[in-house]
């Protein structure tokens, strides 16, 4: 049975600091080539998971300077279009996601996107902790909500169940309510 932590929840809480893997030039994880990085830990537990073992906070590996830096190098490749966050739970890990997106931000400002996937929704974390707010704020596109696999449909671009949203954060901050993702709404932002 899934759980339901709340976004009020601090990473300090949870997080071990660990990343289950790194996966530098993908085309899996968000539009156009990417960095992901998945995180460890996660307390939805959602039935049907595709990635059940990074459900462990101490799962993987430490996050280190040194990993940080290859991210980083990689992203300066010019075929790589941005980062991708997943996990586990970006959002109960925010000490290491807020670290890399604040670097990623002062290296390349905006021209390098930052997707993530969570089990929260955009509403939740509005609402959450400080951590939280303040990763949501570094983000280009999140997809939202947790995964039901009674609403499963392996159709969808970038999610898995009905349920989840695909959405722009800038627009969705800026209007105080979920806007939808489109390439081509991204596009006329960034030009």
């Amino acid at each position: 049975m899934p759980r339901e932590p709340q976004p009020g929840w601090s990473s300090e809480r949870f997080s071990q600091g660990y990343v289950a893997d790194y996966k530098p030039f993908v085309f899996v994880d968000g539009e156009g080539v990417r960095c992901s990085l998945y995180v460890s830990g996660c307390l939805f537990a959602c039935e049907g998971c595709f990635n059940e073992a990074t459900w462990s906070f101490r799962y993987g590996s430490a996050y280190t300077d040194e990993l940080e830096d290859r991210i980083l190098a990689d992203l300066a490749h010019e075929s790589v279009q941005g980062l991708s966050l997943l996990g586990g739970e970006p959002f109960l890990n925010t000490g290491v996601c807020l670290r890399l997106v604040r670097r990623v931000r002062e290296r390349f400002g905006r021209s390098k996107d930052v997707w993530c996937w969570s089990g929260f929704t955009l509403e939740e974390l509005r609402g959450g902790s400080q951590d939280k707010r303040d990763l949501l704020a570094g983000l280009d596109v999140l997809v939202d909500g947790r995964f039901e696999i009674a609403r499963r449909d392996l159709t969808l671009p970038f999610r898995g169940s009905t349920n989840q949203r695909v959405l722009s954060v800038p627009a969705s901050l800026a209007a105080g309510s979920a806007v939808p993702w489109s390439p081509a709404r991204e596009t006329r932002r960034s030009a």
